[in-house]
């Protein structure tokens, strides 16, 4: 394992990196926890914050290009967005299992997302696995 082509990436790259690996405890410890009160809470808007700006900054990431300067991890980014969106009001209306399931979807989107990024190829595959 090597930090160099994280360190060697743009800005916008290893800000999406950092915030996408904070969010590995942080969605660990809402599944586990229990899901009411303000330590839910609290972290739940800390992982909301940190995964409206992994998905806002891939926006100007564009090391696959396949429709112009995009490529199909946009568009889950744009349902990442709208998700985190639909999840805060169906809990704002008191409607809990709405809620739980747009995070528990965003958060499984954002799993094969990361799973991805270990393709040869990609800088988490050189940063993992070295090449």
């Amino acid at each position: 394992m090597t930090l160099a082509p994280i360190l060697a990436a743009s800005f916008v790259v290893q800000l999406h990196v950092v915030t996408a690996l904070a969010l590995i405890p942080l969605t660990a410890i809402q599944f586990w926890r229990p899901k009411r009160g303000d330590w839910h809470r609290w972290i739940g808007w800390a992982w909301v914050v940190l995964m409206t700006v992994t998905a806002v900054s891939s926006f100007w990431i564009h090391g696959l290009r396949l429709v112009g300067p995009f490529s199909p991890i946009h568009a889950l980014s744009l349902f990442t967005l709208a998700n985190l969106y639909l999840g805060i009001r169906a809990r704002r209306q008191n409607r809990i299992i709405a809620h739980r399931s747009h995070m528990i979807g965003i958060a499984a989107g954002w799993a094969v997302a990361g799973l991805f990024t270990l393709l040869p190829g990609r800088i988490m595959g050189q940063a993992v696995f070295g090449g």
